[in-house]
């Protein structure tokens, strides 16, 4: 039986744990509350399973679920993007301070970040270094140990690049972004995650969870559903792999920061400027322990932000839309957690047949990006309205900071 609350939809029957839902007043797909149905009835669920205002259906778990267990975690609930999340920092730089054309930053952000793919992801890939910096080479090297040891049990996470994809941006959903604040203060944002090592981490450990569930003769109502129990070796070494792509996606992020911003002061489009604001740096496809209603747990975030009372987070929009700079309110019937953007409101395959090049153009009017037919499944539109997925979790955080893009880098 579902019912409202204030704040929230409870999601409730005898099949498994509740379901409380912060979607009031936007879509919510049958198809993730299909997926949503199935999660909860997993026996290892502690307490309910939250589900965020951005909810839609993902490959092998809902994005915009928050999935508190203990006894097991569910590889599938984070995904292959481990660690994808947000960092931004505000510059000295003012509204004003900005050129007329803005096609000289994006092009000076573009040549100092790899971003996109070509070549199938082979030798000749633009979104990948030839010679890594001595910057990103020292970082990896505080990295390499740990990678050494996943890759000694399990050889196949090694077979890709990793230090080559340190310090670059992807495709898909991944950007960079200069916006200006409510007081026309310039920000720098940007969207990525763990790259190939962690897309190969995540394949295959929720392949071995299924190969597990197989040889314990236990069948669920979703194969993608598999888990590791804790106490066993796969477990162990999941945990261990997925904590370090978190770290290396960190990472990323804050050496892709560093390449945009020297490459903005060299640029000469700009004025002199310096960093005003200590940078924020959020995952939202994630594990983390965490004790909840008097229990130590593993909560399990894909497409979600930690929002414990007084973190700072990122909720970003679409190409064309608002973001925003949070403050969490920890609420605890939400395992301290907000959304992690707006959220898909179709499938990119249903966005590329739906929308023009004409109609990406005029929802991205005033912002310089690409517009072209390679972006279509990016398009504002394909994306549930910002202001009312920030309306469904007024009781998770606060706004802080009011973004609007201005530059908008995508592979």
């Amino acid at each position: 039986m579902d019912r409202m609350n204030a704040n929230y939809e409870v999601m409730s029957d005898e099949a498994g744990r509740p379901i409380k839902a912060w979607t009031v007043g936007v879509p919510f797909e049958d198809e993730a509350k299909k997926q949503l149905r199935n999660l909860r009835g997993l026996p290892f669920i502690h307490k309910w399973v939250a589900v965020m205002p951005d909810v839609h259906r993902g490959y092998g778990a809902t994005v915009g679920s928050v999935v508190p267990t203990v006894g097991a975690v569910v590889p599938a609930a984070v995904g292959v993007d481990i660690g994808c999340g947000m960092i931004a920092v505000r510059t000295t730089l003012r509204a004003d301070q900005l050129p007329d054309s803005l096609r000289g930053v994006r092009s000076a952000i573009e040549a100092a970040v790899p971003h996109g793919r070509t070549d199938n992801g082979g030798r000749n890939d633009r979104g990948a270094w030839k010679d890594s910096p001595a910057t990103h080479t020292s970082a990896w090297a505080r990295l390499a140990e740990g990678y050494a040891q996943i890759v000694a049990k399990h050889p196949r996470i090694g077979r890709g690049p990793e230090l080559a994809h340190l310090g670059t941006l992807g495709t898909g959903n991944h950007f960079i972004e200069l916006c200006v604040d409510e007081s026309d203060g310039v920000w720098l944002m940007l969207h990525s995650g763990s790259r190939g090592v962690g897309n190969r981490i995540g394949s295959h450990f929720i392949e071995l969870a299924k190969q597990d569930m197989e040889r314990f003769f236990i069948h669920l109502p979703d194969a993608d559903l598999a888990y590791l129990p804790e106490g066993t070796e796969h477990f162990d070494d999941y945990v261990f792999a997925v904590s370090w792509a978190q770290d290396f996606a960190a990472m990323n992020r804050e050496l892709m920061l560093h390449s945009a911003v020297e490459a903005l002061k060299a640029s000469g489009e700009l004025p002199a400027f310096e960093l005003s604001e200590s940078a924020v740096n959020c995952h939202h496809n994630y594990i983390s322990r965490e004790h909840h209603f008097g229990k130590n747990c593993f909560v399990t975030r894909k497409g979600a932000v930690r929002a414990r009372e007084g973190d700072m987070g990122i909720i970003p929009g679409s190409m064309g839309a608002r973001s925003y700079i949070v403050r969490g309110k920890g609420n605890a019937d939400a395992f301290h957690s907000c959304s992690h953007g707006a959220g898909r409101v179709m499938s990119r395959e249903a966005a590329k047949k739906r929308f023009t090049l004409e109609d990406h153009a005029k929802a991205t009017a005033g912002v310089e990006c690409r517009k072209d037919v390679d972006v279509i499944d990016e398009t504002p539109a394909a994306y549930k309205p910002i202001d009312a997925v920030m309306a469904a979790q007024a009781d998770l955080v606060e706004v802080v900071h009011t973004l609007k893009q201005v530059v908008c880098v995508k592979g």
